[in-house]
Formats: structure tokens, sequence, C-alpha cells
């Protein structure tokens, strides 16, 4: 694909765990370290703070992005680059894993469950006008994800999205209406 693509997704469909297993074999860099490195974040850690303004102005003037393959995290889209892989993960999954591993507070998580399911980062990243590839992550391993990110990257072809859809379930429905817990 040439220039770096963007691997990003709500939080909790498995975007740092691909990023890390697709390191081994592609130059990946998380957009907390590339705003850190260029002075748009603040914070260490999960409270990571980044200026996306100055982000987005500084990786264009700097073009630290052209050494790498991969950039990822759930604002990696909003960066120049030539693609954008969407990670997806059906909400009912994502409220699962987000409350397994703790993350956020249970407002936060229902936050993420509704932006899954209404494809805001899928929305997000088609109104950039990059070629987007989308991903179910549910039920399916980081290896198999991340194999099928390498090939896209590796191969290019088409944009591909629009085949994931949360909305049509009633389980999910149901979800959007209740209290964060």
């Amino acid at each position: 694909m040439g220039a770096a693509v963007a691997l990003t997704g709500t939080p909790g469909t498995g975007k740092s765990a691909v990023g890390r297993l697709l390191g081994r074999s592609l130059r990946v860099i998380e957009v907390t370290d590339l705003a850190h490195h260029l002075g748009a974040a603040r914070g260490r850690g999960r409270n990571v703070e980044v200026d996306l303004g100055k982000l987005v102005r500084a990786a264009r003037k700097d073009r630290t992005l052209e050494g790498y393959d991969v950039v990822v995290g759930h604002l990696a889209h909003f960066l120049p680059v030539s693609g954008v892989a969407v990670l997806r993960c059906h909400p009912i999954e994502l409220r699962r894993r987000l409350g397994r591993a703790r993350r956020g507070t249970p407002a936060e998580r229902q936050a993420n469950l509704v932006c899954e399911a209404t494809d805001l980062i899928l929305s997000e990243a088609r109104a950039t006008g990059r070629p987007v590839f989308e991903i179910d992550t549910t039920h399916r391993s980081v290896a198999e994800v991340a194999a099928e990110v390498r090939r896209w990257i590796r191969r290019g072809g088409p944009p591909r999205w629009g085949t994931v859809g949360w909305l049509a379930d009633p389980r999910v429905t149901a979800h959007l209406l209740d209290r964060p817990r």
C-alpha cells in the first residue's frame, strides 16, 4: 500500500493486540507514542490526552509516518494515512471484553458500546475519503485478524465496508437502552 495505514476501531475491538502481532513483521506505532514524539500529548499510560489537531499538523509536516507501515489507535484514521482498517466487534461481546478488562467507567463502556453499535468509527473513517477495510473481530483470534490486516496491507485491494451491522440485533437495541452498569 505504500504509506502507513491506520488500524482503528472502538476501544475493545482488538487494535492494540493486533498491532502488537503485526509489529513482528511490520513497522508499527501507537497513536499515543506518535503524539508524544511530535509533542501533541500530555500524560502517560492510559491517561494520555492527545491534541488531535496538533498531532495531524505535526504528522503532515514531520512526515514521521513515512517510516511506519501501521499506526494503531482509535484516532489513527484522522492522520495522513493511505488507508484505514477498522476493527469491529459485536457490542455484546465488546461490553464483555471491556468489563473483563475493567476498562473505563460503566458510563464510558456504555458510550463505547453505543459508538460501536452506531458505526461511529467506520463513519469517521469513510469521511476521510481514504480506502476503508472493515474487519469483524467478534469470535476471532488476534492471529486471524492480524493475518487479514497484513494481507490487506501487502496486497491492497478494493475497499470493503458495510458488511458489519449491529442495529438489527434486538439484543443490541436492548443494550443501547440499558443504564450503564
